[in-house]
């Protein structure tokens, strides 16, 4: 299966578009929480002594499990009522079948299909294999690109439409932390084309951007 998207646009009958929508995430306030205050980039870097294939496995599987529990915290409030699309900002998401059929679904169904088929590929031996002296596969790229680009999509309609429930379970300083990691390790390893996250750039630079130094502390949130 595959994903498609496409920018939401108004109908052209000379009415002006409604306002945008403020994106809270981005509040000073809101985008300085995070769980650690040290640069995440030294957490992805690849280790001299680790194989590439490796360490992309290792992570990719990481994420996709931190990025389903994240999700898990708001899933009660991601119903098919609520979300009626896979929408992040100005884009929507359509599911792609392997006959090539280009499907709109609501938001839940769009996460279960994304979950389901990447715990489909982290599980399999021959993709992503956990015995000594098994061979990744030649399609082993394009298949972290693939996971990456369905947790993005997951990630940004959190950000989108239910960040207001994550503040009030004070869980934003996770999220932000998860994103955070997420990003620079993607960036690391050119795993998504720059326009494919171009929607969420704004939240990238803010939270990309190194915090004040905190003397004594090395936790900000719990």
């Amino acid at each position: 299966m595959e994903w498609l998207m496409g920018k939401g646009k108004g109908k052209p009958n000379g009415k002006k578009p409604p306002p945008e929508e403020k994106k809270h995430y981005l509040d000073a306030e809101h985008t300085k929480v995070r769980v650690v205050d040290f640069d995440l980039k030294e957490l992805v870097v690849l280790p001299r002594e680790i194989d590439l294939n490796e360490w992309l496995a290792c992570n990719t599987t990481t994420f996709f499990n931190l990025i389903n529990l994240q999700y898990s915290t708001i899933s009660e409030f991601c119903t098919g009522d609520t979300c009626l699309a896979m929408t992040a900002c100005s884009t929507t998401y359509y599911w792609q079948d392997e006959k090539g059929k280009k499907t709109k679904c609501t938001a839940p169904q769009y996460v279960d299909f994304v979950m389901s088929s990447v715990q489909k590929l982290v599980t399999d031996e021959d993709i992503f294999p956990t015995k000594y002296g098994k061979e990744f596969p030649n399609t082993f790229d394009s298949l972290v690109k693939k996971i990456c680009r369905y947790l993005f999509h997951v990630l940004a309609h959190i950000y989108w439409s239910h960040y207001k429930e994550t503040v009030a379970m004070d869980l934003h300083g996770h999220l932000n932390t998860l994103y955070t990691h997420f990003v620079v390790f993607i960036r690391e390893f050119n795993l998504m084309d720059p326009k494919e996250t171009s929607i969420m750039d704004d939240l990238t630079e803010a939270l990309c951007t190194p915090l004040p130094p905190q003397p004594q502390n090395h936790v900000t949130e719990r």
